[in-house]
């Protein structure tokens, strides 16, 4: 019989818990960026309610996947865990309570990581180096880190779509039918194209409000239509001038939460940048101008691949990120 992949030595578990589901790694000690062998996926995501985020419904899912996966590997249990979650900081707290007992009884994991998805995001695109990682979807929001230093994370933005995210998916999907309904009402600042363009996702603009406003998922229906109003920035002024707009947002919150000095790196990572150069352009001409010492740099890795590093790090007690107990908590469990 084969030898399991990992059986001469210890293995870690990663996990990244989002609005899109739930999805678990297995990687060894001494090698977390080498491509996991041994993964599971799930599109059902872990509830929210009252309490935060619901640990039970989480361990319903987690337990039996990560035992699969432990076989897999032909490893005893896990010398490490490391949670990320979407919401960790602010509705985390029943995670914290029962995830540390539930995973030491299971799998002998003494040593666990809770981090918030952003933190997993970093460390998936940057390691523990210092820098500042942007995260631009249907939001956005910048996370910063100089672990030399001792000194904490540096946030900026994710305020959500009313008050901040300013540069995101919604941002720029409400400027684009701000413009439409001018050149609906014949307003100054409308775009013609931007309104066609409207009809052709939504239907006739008149009806929008009502599509709009009582919907829960209103973000996402907003972020829709940045592809539409970068699509027209090719020829349209307004669109363009919205995509630029978003990009010096963007600018100004990285700028923000990056940490001074020389040597630091910049990652540009979600789903938004993959309206192209149309938006990436901007945003590196713009960074080079705002932070001429830092480095712009592709993300090595997603937060899965950053929940593997954190947990191989804090295998070796090698973690040198920020630990504040809010978005990063390390748990080392009583044996």
């Amino acid at each position: 019989m084969a030898e399991p992949p990992y059986a001469a030595g210890p293995v870690v578990l990663g996990v990244d818990s989002g609005g899109s589901g739930l999805r678990l790694a297995v990687a060894p000690v001494t090698a977390p960026d080498a491509r996991p062998e041994n993964t599971y996926a799930s599109d059902i995501p872990v509830r929210t309610g009252e309490r935060g985020i619901d640990a039970r419904q989480l361990l319903d899912q987690l337990l039996p996947a990560a035992e699969k996966l432990r076989q897999a590997a032909g490893a005893s249990g896990f010398a490490a865990v490391c949670v990320g979650a979407a919401g960790m900081a602010t509705l985390g707290q029943e995670l914290r309570d029962v995830l540390p007992r539930a995973l030491a009884d299971a799998f002998g994991a003494h040593r666990l990581a809770l981090a918030a998805d952003a933190v997993t995001g970093y460390a998936g695109a940057l390691g523990q180096r210092p820098g500042v990682v942007v995260a631009a979807g249907t939001g956005l929001v910048a996370l910063g880190a100089d672990p030399a230093s001792g000194s904490g994370w540096r946030r900026a933005d994710g305020w959500g779509h009313l008050l901040g995210d300013c540069g995101g998916g919604a941002w720029i999907g409400r400027a684009g039918l701000e413009a439409a309904l001018r050149a609906y009402d014949g307003r100054s600042g409308g775009s013609p194209a931007l309104l066609r363009a409207a009809e052709e996702e939504f239907g006739p603009v008149g009806g929008l409000p009502g599509q709009l406003y009582p919907r829960a998922d209103r973000p996402a229906v907003l972020a829709s239509f940045a592809p539409y109003v970068a699509r027209e920035a090719a020829g349209d002024a307004v669109a363009a001038g919205i995509v630029r707009a978003a990009a010096a947002q963007i600018v100004d919150t990285a700028a923000a939460a990056c940490p001074p000095g020389a040597g630091r790196t910049v990652a540009l990572t979600g789903g938004l940048f993959r309206l192209g150069e149309v938006l990436r352009a901007p945003v590196r001409a713009g960074l080079a101008a705002r932070l001429p010492e830092a480095v712009c740099m592709e993300p090595a890795g997603g937060p899965l691949d950053g929940a593997l590093r954190l947990a191989a790090a804090l295998a070796a007690d090698a973690v040198r990120l920020p630990v504040d107990g809010a978005l990063l908590r390390i748990v080392r469990h009583g044996k």
